[in-house]
C-alpha cells in the first residue's frame, strides 16, 4: 500500500534533489518547463491515426476528423498535441514510414493552421523529417536507432525532442527491461547519454521519458508492472538532475480499473505531480487538467512560530 511514510523516506532520501529546478524554454512562442507560470505542469494531448490504437476515444480516421480532436484537446487545456499513426501493440500493424507519412502531413498542416503546437510520434528518422517540414514543433521519438541521422534534422529547425526510454531498436521491438529496486537510478545513464548527443548536436529544448507506457515481455505481470510505474513517477524529480524537464505517458492498469479504465490516467497523474512531472502526455486531457487544477490549490499552512502569541502554548 502507497502510504505517506513511503513519501517521507522518498523525500528524505532524496532531499538535495527535491528543489533541483529543469531548465525552461521557449518553444513557437509558449513557455515550457517554468513552474512559476500559471499553467503548469503542462498537457500533451494524444490523437491516434491508427485504427489498433486500442484507446478508442483518441482514434482519427479522417485528417478533418483529427484536426476537431486537436482543437477539441487544446480547448481543453493541451498545450501540445502528440499525433501517432502507428499503435505500440504487440499485435498491432506495421505502417511504413511513407504510409506514415501520407497519414500525417495533412494532420499536422491543419493543426499548424490553427495555431496549435504539434507533436509527432515515430521511430523513423524520415517521418521525422516530413513532420519537420508540415509544421510540426516536437519529434516524439520512440527508437534508440536512428539518433545521428535525427538530431540534425530537429537541430535545425530550432524543434523539441522527447527522448524516450526504449529497450530495443524501438517501442515496436521491445525487449526486456532490469528490474531492480531502483528504476531512476537504472535510467538516468541511458538519458545522461542522450542528452550529452542531442547537445553535442545543437538541440537545446529537450524533455526525457521514461516510456512507461511501452510494452516489454517481462513486465505482463500487472502488478509488476504497476508497482514500477509508481516508483518511477514519485521518484521523478531525481532525473531533474539531468538539467531537463521530465514528461509522462500516463498509463492505464487496466487490471486495476477495468470498466472504469479511463480514470485510470488521472490517478496516475497524481502520482506523476507528487513526482515533479513536468509534462503529461494523456488521452483524458479534461480529466487530468480537472486533477491539476486540484492539487494546484493546495498550499502547505506554515507551522505558528512558536515565538508569535498564536504559537504559544495557553
Amino acid at each position: 500500500m502507497l502510504t505517506l511514510r513511503y513519501l517521507h523516506e522518498l523525500a528524505d532520501r532524496y532531499a538535495p534533489l527535491l528543489e533541483r529546478q529543469p531548465r525552461a524554454f521557449e518553444l513557437r512562442g509558449r513557455n515550457f518547463g517554468d513552474r512559476e507560470a500559471s499553467a503548469f505542469p503542462q498537457l500533451m494531448g494524444v490523437i491516434n491515426l491508427s485504427p489498433d490504437s486500442w484507446y478508442r476515444e483518441s482514434v482519427a480516421l479522417t485528417p478533418e476528423a483529427a484536426v476537431r480532436r486537436g482543437q477539441l484537446l487544446a480547448d481543453a487545456g493541451a498545450a501540445l498535441l502528440d499525433v501517432g499513426t502507428e499503435s505500440s501493440l504487440d499485435y498491432a500493424a506495421r505502417v511504413g514510414p511513407e504510409e506514415q507519412i501520407r497519414k500525417l502531413t495533412p494532420v499536422v498542416e491543419g493543426l499548424v493552421a490553427r495555431q496549435l503546437l504539434v507533436s509527432v510520434e515515430t521511430y523513423h528518422p524520415l517521418v521525422a523529417r516530413a513532420a519537420l517540414r508540415a509544421g510540426a514543433a516536437v519529434i516524439n521519438f520512440t527508437g534508440s536507432e536512428g539518433w545521428e541521422e535525427l538530431l540534425p534534422l530537429v537541430a535545425k529547425e530550432d524543434a523539441g525532442l522527447i527522448l524516450n526510454f526504449v529497450e530495443g531498436a524501438h517501442v515496436r521491438d521491445p525487449r526486456a527491461i532490469r528490474l531492480s529496486d531502483d528504476p531512476i537510478g537504472d535510467l538516468l545513464p541511458y538519458f545522461e547519454e542522450r542528452c550529452r548527443l542531442a547537445e553535442r548536436a545543437g538541440v537545446r529544448r529537450l524533455w526525457i521519458d521514461p516510456g512507461l507506457g511501452f510494452y516489454y515481455p517481462n513486465l505482463q505481470d500487472g502488478a509488476v508492472r504497476i508497482q514500477r510505474q509508481m516508483e518511477i513517477f514519485l521518484g521523478t524529480f531525481r532525473l531533474h538532475q539531468l538539467g531537463y524537464p521530465v514528461c509522462h505517458a500516463l498509463p492505464h492498469a487496466f487490471e486495476c480499473f477495468e470498466e472504469e479504465v479511463r480514470c485510470a490516467e488521472p490517478f496516475f497523474a497524481v502520482l506523476a505531480l507528487l513526482g515533479q512531472t513536468d509534462l503529461l502526455r494523456t488521452h483524458e486531457v479534461a480529466r487530468v487538467m480537472g486533477v491539476v487544477r486540484a492539487m494546484g490549490l493546495f498550499r502547505a499552512r506554515r507551522q505558528p512560530d512558536p515565538c508569535r502569541p498564536e504559537g504559544c502554548p495557553g
